[in-house]
């Protein structure tokens, strides 16, 4: 894990190319001090990046991203209001890489759409 205590993985399940879990956002991380004070936002790096490490766990080794074709921002997250995350990821083999594609919400709101590409 990049972030230590950044976020618990509350949940996962795996079914074929398709992972589903919760992750359980840690509001009293350092990170949100600093993005921003008193109006904490998870940074979008930071979401990328649980994406990553999720998809790391499924094959069992570390990946790299090396493009992002499209990232949508649509709700702010902030871990006081809305700490619990639903992650929805397919994650497609591509020869030595990894197309993945997926979301973020809380509640009943997207929060991130994205497909990237990840490699060895």
């Amino acid at each position: 894990m990049l972030l230590p205590d950044f976020y618990t993985l509350q949940h996962r399940e795996v079914i074929a190319n398709q992972i589903n879990a919760r992750i359980l956002l840690h509001a009293e991380h350092p990170i949100f001090k600093g993005h921003f004070p008193n109006n904490p936002v998870t940074p979008g790096v930071c979401m990328l990046q649980v994406f990553k490490e999720l998809a790391e766990e499924v094959v069992q080794r570390p990946l790299k991203i090396q493009s992002c074709k499209n990232i949508k921002f649509t709700a702010l997250i902030n871990p006081y209001v809305h700490p619990e995350l639903a992650i929805e990821i397919t994650l497609t083999p591509n020869g030595e890489t990894y197309k993945i594609s997926g979301s973020a919400s809380f509640a009943d709101t997207q929060a991130l759409k994205i497909q990237a590409l990840l490699t060895d």
